[in-house]
């Protein structure tokens, strides 16, 4: 896997509830609607799919180098709802 992409890490349950305090606080701030500088890689819904969000980095490059606008329904289906959306928060 390349370097830039994080490795797949066990997060305590401490750290889950800090980043979504922090996510919480970033979202209240933020307005409805962005503007959003292009060029811009538009991403599907991802489900929970922990590898291939990774994957997508891999291929696409990590933020800030690559902008991303992500669709919606980051969880629900796959088995890594959790990890996926801290990885996504996170970056």
């Amino acid at each position: 896997v390349n370097d830039k992409v994080p490795a797949p890490q066990v997060l305590t349950k401490e750290e889950v509830h800090e980043i979504c305090a922090k996510a919480k606080d970033i979202l209240l701030k933020e307005p409805n609607v962005l503007k959003i500088s292009a060029p811009v890689s538009v991403v599907g819904d991802v489900h929970g799919q922990y590898f291939d969000v990774r994957e997508m980095f891999f291929v696409g490059g990590m933020c800030p180098d690559t902008n991303y606008l992500f669709l919606g329904d980051y969880v629900d289906r796959g088995l890594y709802s959790v990890e996926t959306i801290s990885l996504l928060v996170c970056h």
